[in-house]
């Protein structure tokens, strides 16, 4: 069931999730900064905002993961669901690993 190619799958939701949260913080607090708001806190709130956009984005759009779900359910096709729930995870933590990462930067914790 874990071939090779959800295994890379899953590696690059990982890490786009993690780059969605990352980069989109850091470049929101360059913007930040460049409009006089203090950096270090829009940082930390784009990083809690982001992580919804982050897996959206990992997962390549909700469509297909809606899709591949309904695939499993009423055709029968288990495989789908728990690769598509797999990904799902994965991107999950990738934008969990970045908001972290972030928080540990700024040194504050999200209250969400």
């Amino acid at each position: 069931m874990l071939s090779r190619e959800l295994l890379a799958t899953l590696i690059v939701d990982f890490f786009v999730a993690f780059g969605v949260i990352i980069g989109g913080a850091i470049i929101g607090g360059i913007g930040a900064f460049l409009i006089g708001k203090p950096p270090l806190s829009v940082i930390h709130d784009l990083a809690g905002s982001l992580k919804i956009w982050a897996i959206v984005a990992a997962i390549g759009g909700t469509f297909d993961a809606i899709t591949n779900i309904e695939r499993g359910l009423f055709y029968g096709t288990h495989d789908d669901i728990f690769k598509t729930g797999f990904m799902i995870l994965a991107a999950l933590c990738g934008a969990h690993s970045g908001t972290v990462l972030i928080q540990w930067l700024v040194g504050e914790t999200l209250s969400s």
